[in-house]
């Protein structure tokens, strides 16, 4: 951790860690607000999950823009990893593949802001009778 050196650089960084912990503080009421799940198995880490969320979580921070960023187990979609669930208020959940960290900010942009589809989505698995 960097030394903080004068009294600007100490607001900065209260005004930056107050914003992370809203955004953990959020999952109180996550109906209204969107929710972004990182899948943190074993394989979606190993593809880069940590780093993903870490961006989910300081951008979404940075930009005072509500939302509840979780991580949960392996969704299934290891040859996508690292996968992401994003959730709008009164939308069924939309799983995004191969998300890297520079692909967040397409994400916050086109999807969380605007409700706009982006690609990388994954489909809904469906029951099929043999």
């Amino acid at each position: 951790m960097n030394k903080v050196r004068t009294l600007e650089e100490l607001r900065k960084m209260r005004e930056r860690l107050h914003a992370e912990l809203n955004i953990r503080e959020n999952s109180n009421h996550p109906d209204r607000l969107p929710q972004v799940r990182v899948a943190m198995g074993t394989c979606g880490i190993a593809a880069g999950a940590k780093e993903v969320m870490d961006r989910f979580v300081s951008s979404l921070a940075e930009r005072r823009i509500d939302a509840v960023v979780t991580q949960s187990g392996c969704m299934g979609y290891c040859n996508a990893e690292p996968t992401v669930e994003i959730t709008l208020p009164g939308r069924e959940p939309i799983v995004f593949g191969d998300v890297t960290t520079e692909r967040v900010e397409e994400l916050i942009d086109k999807y969380i802001l605007t409700g706009e589809l982006v690609d990388g989505i994954i489909p809904a698995r469906h029951n099929t009778r043999i």
